[in-house]
Formats: structure tokens, C-alpha cells, sequence
């Protein structure tokens, strides 16, 4: 015997208000940040290979001793790695708690979409059996006026039509909360992992700082000589000049490697087009034997159309200079602070300084001068955890001094991007900014770029 309408539709409404309790959410897709983070240090992997070369190749080649300063190197660049990944840790919690947050309003308004729909269902059912259309069977036998008996199962029909939609629109809604659930469920997952990785990051932060202040009250008589000593002043300032020029050559032959490669994918797009293209007109063509036996003449081929090759979806451009150009006297200093040395100012017995120093307070933002690619972040003899941006045009801003690089080799930047944190790095005695800018390889006064 065939249930009735109403009864069927009873059924089908509480098996969709049942569903939530059957819908069983998907294990959490905690892995997806690892995944992410060893696609990026892959990417990487190369540019460091080529930077830890370049480093290696410059101390094997310099005369210079080593010096007190180089006992903090390990523990400055440990103290940098931290402060740079608590950074990013913060800012990465802070996306996911926002995706977090959006998932929650998301789910209030899908389940109060659901309590709608069930009430509205609810309504339709009640008004059904009130009205007595339950039958359908009961009216063909009834009797009555055929015409009536057509009209009155068709609005029986639009009726359970319409119950269906609902019932559809309901079970929609009760799957995507359930999804909701899930990615929320992720999301705090991340949010954990997130927390637990910043104590971890926190407790080496804090154990590097204890090993570096230790050396510098071990080094402190030695560190202070050195300082002094002409011969080492000259010999990190042509470390730093060897290390520009080798970073020009190879910023030019990265640049050439990716304009050959730019054009291959061009080359290799359009032929995967002209080839897609002669599929989709072969495949529109008669086969020749049928167009034989409807006793047409063979179709001639068509001949082959070359697509102008679109332009690919690659990267944004590499910086071309003008735009860094454009901001000569309008750009501002990296950092907030008093300029304690300028361009061209000599040194006591060594050479004249070629960048600025503005005295700053311990872990202020220091700020890109311009838009550009980091060409350079690692710490060096001299100059401590050292910063290299790359503004096209064969200018290049310099960065020295600081207690922790928040960008890496590859990373992009705008004019602005806080890219370090200040500090005294490199066994120098005053926390502060050592700022340099060049043009070819040269060093200019960074002031004449400066609106004061």
C-alpha cells in the first residue's frame, strides 16, 4: 500500500532534520600548513644555495682576521630567525583567526536559515492536512467534476514540488554547516598549532639573547679595540662592496634566466593552442566516408590558425628601476631617529663613512625605502644581520645593524614594508640603523633621497 502524501512528506522531513547526526565531518586537514611550508622552502632552496656560495666565496678570498664580533654571529642570526618567525607566526594566526571568525557567522546564518526552512516546512505540512488534500486516491474516486478533479491534483502537484524544493534547499544547508563545522575544526587545529610554535620560537628567543649578552660582557675589551682599528673598518666596507658586485652580476643573470624562461612558456602556450584549435575543427568536420556516402565532396582541410600568444600569468615583473627613481627626494628615512653619522663623515683614523647612521631604540620597525625584490638577508662580518633590497635599475638600499630581518632572499616589497628590526648586531656599540644606497655599485648620500 503507497503511503500518503502527507505521511511521505513527514518522512522526508524528518530524515532531513535527522541528517546532522549522520553527517560525519571530515578529519581536519592539519597537515595543509606543512604542506605549504615545504613548498616555500623548496622555492627557496635554490636562492640559498647560490647566497651561501656567494658568502663562502667572499671569505675564502678576504685577508681580514677573524674578530670578536664573529662570535656572535651564530647567536645574532639564531636571535634573528626567531624574532623573524614569531613575526610570521602572528600575522599567520591572525589570518586564521579572522578565517575562524567568518566561519562562525557563516554557520549562525546557515543554521538560522535551517530553523526557517524547518518552520516553513512545518507550516506547509500542518496547512496540508488541515485542508484534507492528502488523498489523491480518495478524489479520482470521488465522482466529482473531472475538470475540478485535473485542477485540484495539479495543485496537489505544484504543492509536493514545492515541499521538495524545501526539503533539497533544507538538506543543502544542513551539508554545508556540517562543511562549516569541518573548516572551523581545522582552523583551531592551525590556530593550536600556531600557539604551540610560538612558545617554542619565544623559549629559543629567550635562551639566544642570554648566550649573546654573555659573549658581549665576555668580548667587551676586544669588541671595543676592534672598533677602533682602521684596518677593519676598511676591510668590511670592501666586504660589503665585493658582495654588492657580485649580487649585480647575479641579479642580471637571474633576470635573463627568467626572460628565456618567460618566453619558452609563451612559445610552448601558443603551440598547445594551435594544436587544441585543430582538434576542435577536426572534430566539427564530417568524417570523409560519411560525407562520401551523402555523395558530398571531401572537405578540404583547413589550414592550421596561429593564435597570437596571450600574455602568460606568470609573477609580477621584477622592479625596473623607475619607480624608486620617481622618489628621489620624496622618500623618508627607515627608521625613526637621531642621525648620528652622515655620508662622507670620516671615521676617526678609518675611512669615511659611505651610508648614514641614525641611533634608534632596540627592535624599532625599520622600514623599505622603495618597492623592490631582498636580494640579501644574513648576517655578516662588519655590519651584523644585513638586509639587500633590490629596486631595479641597478639601485640597491642597505640595512645593517639589525636585531632581527623579518624578510627573506626572493620576498617582495613595497615602499614601506617593515623588512627588519633595529638593533646592534655585528659587535657594534650603539643600537641603531647603519643605511646605506647605491647606484652601479656606487654609494650615494641616502639624505639626497630623503624629504626631511
Amino acid at each position: 500500500m503507497r503511503a500518503p502524501p502527507l505521511l511521505a512528506a513527514t518522512w522526508l522531513l524528518a530524515a532531513a532534520i535527522a541528517l546532522p547526526a549522520a553527517v560525519v565531518a571530515e578529519p581536519a586537514k592539519s597537515s595543509e600548513r606543512s604542506r605549504q611550508k615545504q613548498q616555500v622552502e623548496q622555492d627557496r632552496a635554490e636562492l640559498r644555495k647560490k647566497l651561501s656560495d656567494l658568502k663562502a666565496d667572499i671569505a675564502k678570498t678576504e685577508k681580514a682576521q677573524g674578530r670578536a664580533a664573529d662570535a656572535l654571529a651564530a647567536s645574532e642570526a639564531a636571535i634573528s630567525n626567531a624574532n623573524r618567525a614569531l613575526r610570521e607566526l602572528a600575522a599567520e594566526q591572525q589570518r586564521t583567526q579572522h578565517k575562524l571568525d567568518l566561519l562562525a557567522k557563516d554557520q549562525r546564518a546557515l543554521e538560522e536559515a535551517v530553523s526557517r526552512q524547518r518552520g516553513r516546512l512545518e507550516r506547509m505540512l500542518r496547512e496540508q492536512y488541515v485542508a484534507g488534500h492528502d488523498d489523491r486516491v480518495r478524489l479520482l474516486l470521488s465522482g466529482d467534476n473531472p475538470n475540478r478533479i485535473a485542477r485540484e491534483l495539479r495543485y496537489l502537484g505544484y504543492v509536493s514540488a514545492e515541499q521538495v524544493k524545501a526539503i533539497d534547499k533544507l538538506r543543502e544547508d544542513i551539508a554545508a554547516i556540517e562543511a562549516t563545522k569541518a573548516d572551523a575544526e581545522e582552523a583551531r587545529a592551525a590556530l593550536d598549532e600556531i600557539a604551540g610554535e610560538q612558545r617554542e620560537q619565544k623559549a629559543l628567543l629567550e635562551k639566544e639573547k642570554a648566550k649573546r649578552q654573555a659573549l658581549v660582557s665576555q668580548l667587551a675589551s676586544r669588541l671595543g679595540a676592534q672598533r677602533r682599528e682602521a684596518g677593519n673598518l676598511a676591510r668590511d666596507e670592501e666586504r660589503l662592496s665585493s658582495l654588492v658586485d657580485r649580487l649585480t652580476v647575479l641579479i642580471a643573470q637571474q633576470r635573463k634566466a627568467e626572460e628565456a624562461e618567460a618566453k619558452r612558456r609563451a612559445r610552448a602556450r601558443a603551440e598547445a593552442e594551435a594544436r587544441a584549435r585543430e582538434r576542435e575543427l577536426a572534430s566539427r568536420q564530417p568524417r570523409s566516408d560519411e560525407r562520401a556516402a551523402a555523395g558530398q565532396p571531401p572537405a578540404p582541410k583547413a589550414p592550421a590558425r596561429q593564435p597570437e600568444p596571450r600574455p602568460a600569468a606568470e609573477p609580477p615583473p621584477p622592479p625596473d628601476g623607475a619607480a624608486f627613481a620617481a622618489l628621489r627626494g620624496k622618500a623618508r628615512l627607515p627608521v625613526r631617529g637621531e642621525l648620528a653619522a652622515g655620508f662622507g663623515a670620516k671615521r676617526a683614523d678609518g675611512p669615511a663613512w659611505k651610508g648614514i647612521f641614525i641611533k634608534a631604540a632596540e627592535g624599532s620597525d625599520v622600514h623599505a625605502a622603495g618597492a623592490g625584490e631582498v636580494i640579501f638577508a644574513d648576517w655578516m662580518r662588519g655590519f651584523g644581520n644585513l638586509i639587500i633590497v633590490d629596486h631595479g635599475g641597478q639601485y640597491m638600499s642597505i640595512y645593517g645593524n639589525n636585531q632581527a630581518l623579518l624578510k627573506r632572499p626572493g620576498d617582495r616589497v613595497k615602499t614601506g614594508d617593515v623588512i627588519a628590526a633595529v638593533g646592534n648586531s655585528g659587535g657594534n656599540e650603539h643600537s641603531g640603523l647603519y643605511f646605506e644606497m647605491r647606484h652601479q655599485g656606487r654609494a650615494f648620500d641616502p639624505l639626497t633621497w630623503i624629504n626631511r
